[in-house]
């Protein structure tokens, strides 16, 4: 479909050869193309080597496996039944053995304990896979593509898993053994043993790690000892007294959870469809032929058919491409006759559950080379609905300073509105009855179709903040999703811990300690990362098993409102997320003086924060986490690599066009190198194309609105005021839009305001330091009331570890700068403010610990 849209040529071929020889029509077609290169995504000894060898530049394939380990045909699933601790990729040379070519490259990740075929698939192999094939491509384009022989140490060759003996599982070994064995058969062809004479099929192997259930023995073959039917699946007792728990059973074709085995099934209820649902069921039927082959009936079953596992994965990406529905690889396991998934998709259409979905108004636009659209009013318990006081906001593109739309603006009665609809869901709604791994599959579900939308999140950023399209998508939209899968997988894993303490004699006693949520949050985001400053509070937040009611910046409210439309998609309950945009003087200051609000998480500047805190204590003396300024210093010692010196330099400073709160606020750079830093920086900042931001080439778009415009020239002034150099800009860009120049300041001195103070904008402001004792140049880098980011540039290890020691941030980066991960724990120290975004440590955020004791 695609090629067609861009006119490229398409052969369908059923065959390549016939009788060993190649067909010469389909070869003649194929040298048509007259390609320099022939890419091949695996199998590459079923075609002809008068293939492989025409083009100039021969061909290369991919191949799922660290080559030469587990060559042929299934080789993901060999490298987890043998138990790999590391799976992968190689892109190699094809020739004419059974993979066997040279290597170009090959990429790993590390095997996790219950990955099976589809997520080692998903997570990596696919989505990496492909951009190391394009890697590879460009590689071979550029003449740099080697070609490492294969070493015939650790070579394996492996079976096709296609023969109904192979799936068989001997259940008498080791507990690790048969679980390898399971998850390398999932979720095609499927493992096989017999469960109380019944031939059965085997699917979301665990090892398990709790004590032995309760619950319905059965026979296993192969075991003296019985398998446990449980809440939680089938128990496998294994040869090393330890057990496998299966989730899943498929019995005749007929998958069921393995919970349910030996019960009665419950007879399934037909869902009602309107025409337009049954026009989902017509394109879906197309879909399944498509990936089957075969005349589709209400009966047919997608497994019975043949299908493997990389056929399940192609049916999820085209339901989610072509039908716009997010189902997930269970759903088809659950289901996989056509009509009962057809069913689950329908269902899914709907929001998830059966109801109708719900129409609002929204905006729609035109921009980016993209139809766009995103609600325009207040999103309260679940509903899009209009302020009680009627007034709204005007939202200003940045770029041409049009106003994009009106938005509804949050009242105080709104806020309590919001707020008790939170309340109602954490207390009894059914976030409250919600299982934490059932909470992270929404989040999944959530980021997932962030995902889908991310081209058009990214527009939308774009035009309401200023961001950089290209920025915007990577930064601003991709960290967002990192965030709410990193967290989803953190939902199951909050726990207490036991505390051994002095028994009340004659009687024992045991403390415990629970992790448990808040109640009802209150989150105030900035204007610089409106999305990604909403992610990154929020999905700790829900992890952790509260509810919220968050205040978007006033003037960058839209990406939130469309985020509130993907929550209501993806399925969360009525009143657990709440997006009030309004003034900070309305909405802004009744979150934290709220008396049913327990917490507050707030990104923005000092002066705020310090009014926030106070409110805060006055109201109910609720938990705050403060996220405040920076003037981080960047220290750049003469030893170190003074091209990536400059680079990460720059980009400490005009990096979100300066607008970011761990941006390099003043560099510290030694005195014999500094003429030639400043050259370097002047000359690079002479290539940064400024203009639209939606642009490809642009990299240095508008800032995000007129008063902060006005606030960096009004900070460039008192500099030229106070004897600073200013070496380039200072000034607004001569076009429309809220566009600033790059600026450079040296000759900075301590006592300057300029180098005391916050710009949050696009200004560099240089300082000199001479070769000497290290401790003067540390307290001139402390000598500030910030303390959120820092780094340092040298060779010297010792010097580096040093200074991250002494310096007093929250962030040191050593010879890299604004490297943030979902993973690492991100917040300030002293007027910085305090609390952590990211990590596991903001959890412990939006968490309250309770000690229970008890005396027995």
């Amino acid at each position: 479909t695609t090629a067609a849209e861009d006119k490229v040529p398409v052969f369908k071929v059923k065959a390549w050869r016939k009788q060993g020889k190649p067909l010469t029509e389909i070869l003649s077609k194929y040298k048509s193309v007259k390609a320099d290169l022939n890419v091949l995504p695996f199998c590459s000894q079923f075609i002809p080597m008068d293939v492989i060898n025409y083009p100039n530049l021969k061909s290369i394939c991919y191949h799922p496996s660290l080559l030469p380990k587990h060559r042929g045909v299934s080789a993901i699933s060999w490298t987890l039944i043998t138990g790999d601790k590391e799976a992968g990729f190689s892109v190699f040379w094809a020739d004419d053995g059974l993979d066997t070519g040279p290597i170009l490259l090959q990429q790993s990740c590390p095997v996790e304990p219950n990955d099976t075929v589809d997520t080692l698939y998903n997570r990596f192999l696919y989505p990496e896979g492909i951009k190391a094939m394009a890697k590879a491509v460009n590689m071979v384009a550029d003449g740099t593509a080697p070609k490492i022989p294969q070493s015939e140490e650790g070579a394996s060759y492996e079976p096709s898993l296609s023969k109904e003996e192979l799936q068989h599982v001997n259940c008498d070994q080791k507990a690790e053994n048969v679980h390898n064995f399971i998850r390398g058969m999932d979720s095609a062809p499927g493992a096989w043993t017999f469960v109380n004479n019944e031939k059965v099929k085997l699917f979301g192997s665990q090892l398990w790690t709790k004590s032995k259930p309760a619950g319905d023995e059965v026979e296993i073959e192969g075991l003296s000892n019985k398998g446990i039917v449980h809440s939680e699946g089938l128990l496998i007792p294994c040869s090393d007294g330890k057990f496998v728990n299966i989730q899943r059973l498929s019995i005749g074709g007929r998958m069921m959870p393995a919970a349910n085995y030996g019960k009665k099934e419950e007879s399934r209820e037909s869902v009602q469809m309107t025409d337009d649902e049954k026009e989902i069921l017509v394109a879906l039927k197309s879909i399944w032929e498509g990936i089957l082959n075969t005349k589709i009936e209400n009966s047919t079953d997608f497994f019975s058919t043949g299908a493997g596992s990389m056929d399940v994965v192609r049916l999820v990406e085209e339901i989610r491409e072509k039908l716009k529905i997010t189902v997930q690889n269970e759903d088809l396991f659950m289901a996989t006759t056509f009509k009962e998934f057809g069913e689950t998709v329908v269902v899914k259409s709907r929001g998830g559950g059966n109801m109708e979905k719900k129409q609002y108004s929204s905006i729609v636009m035109h921009a980016n080379n993209m139809d766009i659209s995103f609600p325009h009013q207040l999103f309260i318990n679940g509903e899009f609905v209009d302020s009680e006081s009627g007034n709204v906001l005007e939202t200003v593109d940045p770029n041409d300073e049009s106003v994009i739309c009106k938005v509804q603006c949050a009242s105080a009665d709104d806020v309590n509105k919001a707020v008790q609809a939170a309340k109602m869901a954490f207390d009894c709604g059914e976030w409250s009855k919600m299982s934490a791994r059932d909470r992270g599959m929404l989040m999944y579900r959530l980021a997932d179709l962030m995902d889908q939308h991310k081209e058009e999140l990214a527009t939308i950023e774009s035009i309401d903040s200023g961001a950089v399209y290209t920025l915007a998508l990577k930064t601003h939209v991709g960290m967002s999703i990192d965030t709410w899968r990193y967290f989803a997988g953190w939902c199951d894993k909050i726990h207490g811990s036991t505390i051994p303490i002095n028994h009340a004699r004659p009687n024992r006693n045991l403390t415990f300690t629970k992790k448990e949520p808040i109640g009802v949050c209150g989150l105030v985001t900035p204007w610089n990362y409106p999305l990604m400053m909403l992610s990154w509070k929020m999905a700790a937040c829900l992890a952790a098993g509260n509810t919220v009611v968050m205040k978007p910046a006033q003037v960058s409210p839209l990406t939130a409102l469309k985020f509130a439309e993907l929550s209501v998609e993806a399925g969360f309950p009525p009143g657990v997320i709440n997006i009030l945009p309004g003034k900070g003087s309305v909405s802004g200051r009744t979150n934290p003086s709220h008396p049913e609000i327990r917490k507050l998480g707030f990104t923005g500047s000092t002066g705020v924060g310090q009014i926030i805190m106070r409110s805060c204590a006055d109201s109910n003396l609720k938990k705050v986490s403060l996220e405040l300024g920076g003037k981080s210093p960047l220290i750049i010692f003469d030893d170190c690599d003074l091209e990536r010196a400059v680079r990460m330099g720059m980009s400490g400073v005009f990096f979100n066009k300066g607008e970011n709160c761990i941006a390099a606020g003043r560099l510290f750079v030694e005195a014999s190198i500094h003429d030639q830093f400043v050259k370097r920086v002047l000359a690079e900042i002479n290539k940064m194309v400024i203009g639209d931001p939606l642009k490809r080439n642009t990299q240095h778009g508008p800032q995000n609105h007129k008063a902060h415009l006005d606030k960096l020239v009004e900070f460039c002034t008192i500099g030229k005021k106070e004897g600073a150099k200013l070496e380039c800009g200072g000034k607004r860009v001569k076009r429309p839009g809220f566009f600033f120049e790059p600026t450079v300041f040296t000759d900075v001195e301590d006592h300057m305001y300029i180098a005391r103070e916050e710009s949050f904008g696009p200004i560099m402001v240089i300082s000199k330091f001479t070769s000497g004792s290290i401790q003067p140049l540390i307290r001139r880098a402390n000598n500030t009331e910030f303390g959120l980011a820092s780094g340092v540039f040298t060779k010297d290890i010792n010097r580096a570890m040093y200074v991250a020691e002494k310096i007093d941030a929250g962030t040191v980066f050593i010879n890299t700068y604004n490297k943030t991960d979902v993973a690492a724990p991100f917040g300030g120290f002293k007027q910085s403010g305090f609390g952590k975004d990211l990590g596991e440590e903001a959890l412990n955020e939006y968490l309250k610990t309770k000690c229970v004791t008890v005396e027995y």
